[in-house]
């Protein structure tokens, strides 16, 4: 009986260890090394607003955002703010859009990144405790360590760079909000992207 009763509590500690993140609780703690070789920890940044997006720079969705500079303007605006961005590739070896930490360095370096780190998840252990399906998918995590928003970057589920300007961005919505001292108003929409690698 007692063999059993161990059995269930330890299924039952897993169960609670890799519960979905939920908005308002809690954000998943991590480590992850950097494609310079840093390692960094969510538990880091703490007292700070962070952003995690996942990112493939292969994916045509992402693609939309990083060829005309439209998400680097939105890392370098909000990380000029004080809030700390970390793009997070979780593509498997051997998987589309993986990338080796030279390549992610090299990438990063071409695309004019103003991540405050490009962080490398190859056995996708990170993606799949936030549940990240798509790229692009962002996370806000408040200062506080709670998740505030989960989902997509906008509201048009194109390819099209020209769709940027006549789309609602829940991200710098969300951060707006969240650097005004008010909540997240739209705290959770559907992410749109390709589908990630693990």
């Amino acid at each position: 009986m007692k063999t059993i009763l161990a059995s269930l509590l330890s299924i039952t500690a897993a169960a609670v260890v890799m519960a979905a993140p939920e908005v308002g609780q809690p954000a998943p703690q991590f480590t992850l090394i950097d494609c310079c070789g840093e390692t960094h920890s969510l538990s880091d940044f703490k007292g700070k607003t962070v952003v995690l997006e996942w990112l493939n720079h292969g994916c045509p969705f992402v693609q939309k955002h990083y060829d005309k500079g439209d998400m680097q303007k939105l890392q370098k605006k909000y990380t000029g703010e004080g809030v700390v961005w970390l793009s997070i590739v979780s593509s498997a070896p051997g998987k589309q859009g993986h990338m080796t930490a030279e390549d992610a360095k090299k990438t990063a370096e071409e695309k004019g990144s103003a991540a405050t780190a490009v962080l490398l998840d190859e056995d996708g252990k990170v993606g799949q405790l936030y549940e990240a399906k798509v790229t692009p998918e962002l996370f806000i995590i408040n200062p506080e360590g709670a998740l505030v928003y989960a989902g997509g970057i906008d509201d048009k589920k194109s390819t099209d760079p020209a769709d940027i300007a006549t789309s609602t961005n829940f991200v710098a919505q969300a951060l707006d909000e969240l650097l005004a001292g008010k909540p997240v108003s739209m705290a959770k929409t559907a992410a749109y992207g390709c589908s990630i690698k693990y």
